[in-house]
């Protein structure tokens, strides 16, 4: 696993918890590369009956990947200034800014990557 090291995790305006950065992150840069421990189609459903179902990657089709390290702990939002690849080939998921991201700011990816029409969970903002 590897992030950067002055990433942290505090309350977040969106609710809950979210991940910010210590230092300013220049555009194009990995951020994290997030092990990730994978589900099958029918562990991924029986999560859904628990509080991991908020947590969970779609991973090749009707499996989850739980992300590790700080993975599943960034936010949504519709203009995200992080963005993140499923890596199959190396089972891990990996951040990577889109735009310099100010000391200080959150880090939020946009859950839709790839599937523009997906129905999130909860109300997007």
């Amino acid at each position: 696993m590897l992030h950067l090291p002055f990433l942290y995790v505090a309350p977040s305006e969106l609710g809950g918890k979210g991940v910010f950065t210590g230092q300013a992150i220049e555009e194009g840069s990995i951020i994290e590369l997030a092990p990730v421990i994978i589900l099958s189609a029918e562990d991924r459903e029986a999560i859904h009956q628990t509080r991991l179902h908020d947590y969970y990657f779609q991973w090749g089709g009707d499996r989850a990947a739980i992300a590790l390290g700080l993975g599943s702990l960034y936010n949504h939002d519709e203009s995200p200034n992080a963005d993140f690849t499923l890596d199959y080939e190396f089972k891990q998921i990996r951040f990577t800014s889109i735009r310099k991201i100010e000391a200080g700011e959150e880090i939020k990816t946009n859950y839709r990557v790839g599937d523009k029409d997906m129905r999130l969970w909860f109300e997007a903002e």
